[in-house]
């Protein structure tokens, strides 16, 4: 099946990125919020992002304003039936998604291709919310959308192989670089990532060395971009903490229950650059 329209539920952080390089790359875009309050934010976003591109010479003004008309933004679920593919990009917590999928279950066509944006959630489990668990499929993209190269394919026990092919074309056509990875806790990146930027909050807390030293240590000893710390304010300790307690609720494997601080931290509300505050102080930026 010729993918032509997408769906994409949740115009947020990763939504609004997907919708953006989507519609860059020619394709019809319907995203679907709850409230028209964040759907103008969304789409504010993705103007915003897009200005950028034309501004540092990446884009033309004429290539902005075709993507932007690709681009419409609804509240209505219904208006999702005539895609041939949606993708999930709501909060990562596990009840919400199978709410959402149960609904697309419904409205859609047995034949359109239902994914999830989901760091570390059950692909299995999302599926299973649906009649048709083989068409459901998901498509880890990494923040933030429009810069970040990888596409992560998760393939469930039910998936159908066409599904998972057509995910990678998408992937590609967009142009990601896209790994296929079985429906594991975590997925690859998460696995890896997690457990290290857990110890990187261990070692300051037993006082090995400040949080700007650690971070100048990966950056400079290992090339990382980002240091952990940077990284974590970066994605939001929320979403960090919550994919952690995912995987550990899964696993039972130590090396992902975050430290006390982290969740005090999340308690708090200093979730990093989101509100200002977090391993790092924002507020003056």
């Amino acid at each position: 099946m010729q993918i032509k329209k997408l769906g994409i539920v949740g115009c947020g952080l990763m939504g609004s990125g997907i919708a953006e390089i989507s519609a860059k790359a020619g394709y019809d875009v319907v995203v679907v919020e709850v409230t028209e309050e964040f759907l103008k934010k969304g789409i504010s976003r993705i103007e915003a992002s897009t200005q950028k591109a034309v501004d540092k010479g990446k884009a033309t003004a004429e290539e902005r304003a075709k993507a932007l008309g690709r681009i419409k933004g609804s509240t209505n679920m219904d208006d999702l039936k005539s895609c041939q593919m949606v993708i999930e990009a709501v909060v990562e917590k596990m009840d919400e998604k199978k709410r959402v999928f149960g609904i697309l279950d419904t409205i859609c066509p047995p034949e359109t291709i239902l994914a999830s944006n989901t760091s570390s959630l059950s692909i299995t489990e999302i599926a299973c919310s649906t009649k048709n668990p083989d068409r459901v499929l998901g498509l880890h993209f990494f923040s933030p959308v429009p810069v970040m190269r990888l596409l992560e394919v998760i393939r469930s026990i039910m998936v159908r192989d066409d599904v998972v092919e057509a995910g990678v074309a998408y992937g590609a056509s967009v142009g990601k670089e896209t790994v296929v990875c079985k429906d594991a806790p975590g997925f690859i990146v998460n696995q890896l990532y997690l457990p290290y930027s857990l110890v990187a909050i261990r070692q300051w807390e037993r006082g090995l060395a400040s949080k700007e030293d650690i971070d100048k240590a990966m950056t400079l000893g290992l090339n990382y971009p980002m240091g952990p710390f940077t990284l974590m304010d970066f994605v939001g300790l929320d979403i960090h903490y919550n994919a952690c307690m995912a995987i550990y609720e899964e696993t039972k494997d130590p090396a992902y229950l975050p430290p006390l601080v982290l969740k005090k931290m999340v308690q708090a509300g200093q979730l990093g650059r989101k509100t200002g505050k977090g391993f790092y102080d924002y507020s003056g930026k």
